[in-house]
């Protein structure tokens, strides 16, 4: 993996984030190169501080560059623009603590910046809200470029990422191959957890039940053609909602995750890469809970010994062998315990062809690339291409 700062594995899965999504590297160079001196203070709030000003810096910069092209009536460049300023917002967000109140300023910023990006470049979405409970959960939904119903994926996210994010890194492919794509912030996530408050719970096939009962309310959806991928955490997260949701037809887990309890405990100890700082502060949100002997006995649940057996649809289990933050034998393990899914398939990315990092951080288009193949075989839609 390209690793900018030599000491500071979070700062490095940033880049390489806002890299895969459609940042632009000199941009992303501009707002680095100051940090590269206070790098290895990875554990240092003011170092989190300075990541945050140097990426709203930029974000603010390229927002205003894409307003001068709006203000010229040139919206698709300036759509561009906006995506890659809101990106930017949401890679400053991605480091202060929670409890930071600027945080939240640039996460409503990002967000309504890329959504004008989108609106701009006039790209097939529409931003919709899936009806869960006495709430609404946020979500993307692409509409593939065929005719009548269409069969769809639902996307959820992981840990710390948003749906802007997942948007930005596998969008194009789905629609490529008659893909319609729902993705979701989901408790936990994006603006579910920052503005509706939403926490996480071991038990995903309840957001994931509400996402299938919406498109299947969608005229343009084929309900009997319906599957779920998520990535990172949600290498649990699909799993045990295909597990309980049975109208799924395929399921996708993007880097398994096959004992959340115990990949915590490794991160705690120091013996895994975190993915953000202040890991702990930050799962506690996450979750909802107060303190880490809380936030431990949620994780504990989080496992799919006795879940995985209940998978009988297609699964695709994708990981890579030098995965920093889950080791590959949680893959091994998910793999080994969906005894009763018929058609499951265990890929892995090695370091000789790329793909190793976790979640393919390292080349993600390697992983997008294999797993939208795979999804278009199974649920009948083009491998090929429209």
């Amino acid at each position: 993996m390209f690793e900018y700062f030599s000491n500071n594995y979070p700062w490095n899965l940033a880049v390489m984030g806002g890299l895969n999504r459609g940042g632009q590297i000199s941009e992303i160079d501009e707002a680095c190169r100051p940090l590269r001196e206070i790098a290895a203070r990875k554990h240092d709030p003011a170092a989190q501080d300075a990541w945050f000003q140097s990426f709203m810096k930029l974000a603010e910069r390229v927002e205003r560059l894409g307003d001068v092209d709006a203000q010229a009536n040139h919206p698709l460049s300036a759509g561009r623009k906006y995506l890659r300023a809101g990106l930017y917002y949401l890679l400053a967000e991605r480091m202060p603590s929670h409890k930071d109140p600027r945080r939240l300023i640039a996460y409503k910023r990002g967000i309504e910046v890329y959504a004008k990006g989108l609106k701009a470049r006039r790209e097939p979405v529409e931003l919709v809200e899936v009806p869960y409970g006495e709430h609404r959960l946020p979500a993307y939904f692409m509409k593939a470029p065929v005719v009548g119903r269409a069969p769809c994926m639902v996307h959820f996210d992981g840990f710390d990422v948003t749906k802007e994010i997942i948007y930005g890194a596998v969008a194009e492919e789905y629609r490529r191959r008659g893909i319609s794509l729902l993705i979701v912030d989901h408790p936990g996530v994006g603006a579910a957890l920052r503005l509706s408050h939403l926490h996480s719970s071991p038990h995903t096939e309840r957001p994931a039940k509400a996402c299938v009962d919406y498109l299947s309310s969608r005229a343009d959806v084929d309900p009997d053609r319906i599957g779920i991928v998520a990535l990172s955490l949600g290498g649990y997260y699909a799993p045990r909602a295909a597990a309980f949701e049975k109208r799924f037809k395929c399921c996708v887990a993007w880097g398994a995750i096959f004992d959340f309890g115990a990949a915590f405990e490794a991160r705690v100890g120091g013996l895994n890469e975190p993915s953000v700082p202040g890991f702990v502060e930050h799962a506690q949100w996450v979750f909802g809970t107060k303190n880490l002997e809380e936030t431990r006995a949620i994780t504990r649940q989080m496992t799919l010994e006795n879940v995985a057996d209940k998978i009988t649809c297609p699964l695709l289990i994708v990981h890579g062998e030098n995965d920093r933050q889950i080791p590959l034998w949680h893959a091994e393990k998910t793999y080994q315990h969906a005894v009763n899914s018929k058609d499951r398939e265990l890929k892995v990315f090695s370091l000789a062809d790329g793909g190793a990092e976790h979640c393919g951080a390292d080349n993600g288009g390697l992983i997008v690339d294999y797993i939208t193949d795979w999804v278009a075989e199974k649920l009948g839609a083009s491998p090929q291409g429209l």
